[in-house]
């Protein structure tokens, strides 16, 4: 059974679900005695991070309106608990589709239309939906934006990797170009192979990039430690493009392609799950090392059933050995052998204020509080949601409870604590609103 023949027999099992008549914001009988995930679509301008209050959402399955309802200020629906196939199906290669797939349709006065097809919902997992809408004045013309989410690279059909060295060579001259490992605020996407001189290139932040590539090429319910394995593997993977600068030494002016023959699998207006996203925000400046050795090393992988990679991680391999209990580095080293160790980044590029090194809480005062405060405060005139706060460097509970609420809004852990993963979110949203970020 191919790929579209799987996806013709979930979308019947759920349009039967779908299409019995209900009251708002019920259940039907199909539905309960169904496995569910939740969906959030997350509305904003293309221009700067400026959430979208009020725009239309609705959320279709196939032709089969599911639901109707409008973003709120922080331009987020509510999250919808929508029918999704048995979390076994994602657990074993060769098994059905284990996604349910969506239409989602937004609209809003004085911006071009979107609609995204074959949005991902897995079982008991939180899928998000960013939708990025084009005011109408910048526009160039009528008619609407459509967006195809591709397959999860599990189950399409997708070329393997060219092997490549795992580590560049250092004594040619150009081969490396920076001087020492940065986190960059931005990588440019190439969205085809460096063969395609027509594909479109897309500035996309580093952390976002990560999050769409491990969205796209392992599954949401798969063990902690799996994701955080293959999750580092794809940062190390991106970060020797980054240092090497790889694809500009061949005369190409992007970071990395979109191609799973050379690269990773990064789709445009993708979904993202949240636990990939907050592991993510967690160790987002981390990536592989050897001894002795500079850069971050490419850690290429395949799936290592569809594809085999001897010496590469297998991403199902991942799986089943996280299921035996393996943690995150004893599964890296497993494939990429013990001299493996974690490195972090000597800095974050691009980022306006940088970590202070511990947690700031209730009590906690001077200059760092006051940069975050100051940013919270440029923050919450955009999300209404955060209440105002004075930039006075005392963290005391005020600051908390926007601190709260801008965590509960960015899909963060709510502590009231600005912590490492915090702070960097902070800096990221102040840069979007705030329009300070210049691309060249």
């Amino acid at each position: 059974m191919n790929v579209i023949e799987r996806g013709y027999i979930l979308q019947d099992y759920f349009s039967i679900s779908r299409q019995m008549p209900r009251p708002s914001g019920e259940l039907s009988v199909q539905q309960e005695s169904s496995d569910r995930g939740t969906l959030r679509i997350d509305v904003t301008s293309t221009i700067a991070i400026q959430p979208i209050e009020g725009a239309v959402i609705r959320v279709y399955n196939g032709t089969a309106l599911v639901e109707e309802l409008r973003a709120n200020s922080s331009g987020q629906s509510e999250a919808l608990t929508l029918a999704a196939p048995p979390p076994e199906y994602s657990m074993e290669p060769g098994q059905p589709q284990p996604y349910a797939a969506y239409t989602v349709r937004v609209e809003a006065e004085g911006y071009r239309p979107v609609e995204i097809e074959d949005v991902e919902v897995l079982p008991d997992e939180l899928a998000i939906q960013p939708v990025q809408m084009q005011p109408l004045e910048t526009s160039d013309g009528e008619g609407e934006d459509v967006i195809v989410v591709p397959p999860n690279t599990l189950l399409g059909d997708f070329p393997p990797k060219i092997a490549e060295d795992e580590i560049k060579p250092v004594n040619e001259s150009g081969e490396i170009v920076l001087s020492r490992v940065v986190i960059p605020e931005y990588v440019v996407v190439h969205d085809g192979a460096p063969s395609d001189s027509t594909a479109k290139d897309y500035y996309v932040r580093y952390r976002d990039y990560i999050k769409n590539v491990a969205s796209s090429e392992i599954y949401s319910t798969w063990p902690d430690a799996a994701l955080r394995a293959n999750i580092l593997a794809i940062m190390s993977f991106t970060m020797n493009r980054v240092y090497t600068e790889w694809y500009r030494n061949k005369g190409y002016d992007y970071t990395v392609t979109s191609s799973t023959a050379y690269d990773q699998k990064w789709s445009y207006g993708r979904t993202i799950f949240s636990n990939i996203s907050q592991i993510v925000d967690e160790m987002f400046n981390n990536y592989l090392s050897r001894p002795n050795v500079v850069q971050p090393i490419l850690t290429q992988y395949c799936d290592g059933k569809q594809v085999s990679c001897p010496g590469w991680l297998s991403q199902w391999g991942s799986k089943y050995l996280a299921d035996q209990g393996y943690r995150a580095i004893e599964i890296l080293r497993y494939y990429y052998g013990s001299s493996l160790y974690i490195n972090t980044s000597e800095e974050i590029s691009g980022i306006p204020a940088s970590w202070p090194g511990q947690n700031l809480t209730v009590g906690s005062t001077g200059t760092k509080v006051r940069q975050m405060q100051e940013q919270l405060a440029v923050i919450s005139a955009s999300y209404p949601a955060i209440p105002t706060i004075t930039a006075d460097g005392v963290y005391g509970e005020r600051t908390k409870a926007a601190v709260e609420a801008f965590q509960r809004i960015f899909d963060l852990p709510v502590t009231g604590i600005v912590d490492f993963p915090t702070w960097y979110k902070i800096s990221q949203i102040y840069v979007g609103v705030s329009r300070i970020a210049e691309l060249n």
